[in-house]
């Protein structure tokens, strides 16, 4: 019995060390390496030099967006955690919904909600905040133009009562 506990807990840290693609070598991984290791991309877009760009987002739960850069020759160039405030600072009013996925990847489905009172879309990210605590991230979009209206963000223990849920544990760096 205890060899197949060892052998489960194996079997999944083994599934959870290509999470962050760890093990991938800028020049020498290809993009068979990386789909291998982190599976099949959520999104792919083409860059003008003939490169690619692979979201790997990682919610509901978790809270990272990994951006996978291949260059043109089709080996791995970097990744990029990109739900981090400097990527949400490009965000800016007028913005279509393929540049914000550009830029920050896609939203969890189910935390998509539109509101045909104020005719607005509303995506949201989970991600890990300056201080160490899981928050969200929402992208207003105008319902008629599918452009960025605004942003925001909250920490989760905001948005519960009493501030009740302190998850900075949630966040540990």
């Amino acid at each position: 019995m205890k060899a197949v506990v060892v052998l489960i807990c194996a079997l999944l840290i083994a599934g959870c060390a290509s999470y962050d693609g760890r093990g991938l070598t800028p020049g020498v991984s290809s993009t068979g390496d990386v789909i291998q290791l982190m599976g099949e991309p959520a999104l792919r877009w083409q860059e003008a030099d003939g490169g690619q760009v692979l979201a790997y987002p990682r919610g509901p739960a978790g809270v990272q967006t990994y951006m996978v850069r291949i260059d043109p020759k089709g080996y791995f160039a970097g990744l990029e955690n990109v739900l981090v405030p400097k990527h949400f600072a490009r965000l800016r009013e007028g913005m279509s919904q393929e540049e914000v996925l550009r830029v920050i990847g896609p939203p969890f489905p189910g935390w998509t909600q539109y509101f045909a009172a104020r005719d607005e879309l509303v995506w949201e990210w989970r991600w890990c905040d300056d201080f160490s605590e899981p928050a969200r991230f929402n992208v207003f979009f105008a319902g008629k133009s599918g452009r960025v209206r605004t942003t925001a963000s909250l920490a989760e223990r905001q948005s519960m009562p009493f501030g009740r849920g302190d998850r900075r544990d949630w966040c540990a760096r």
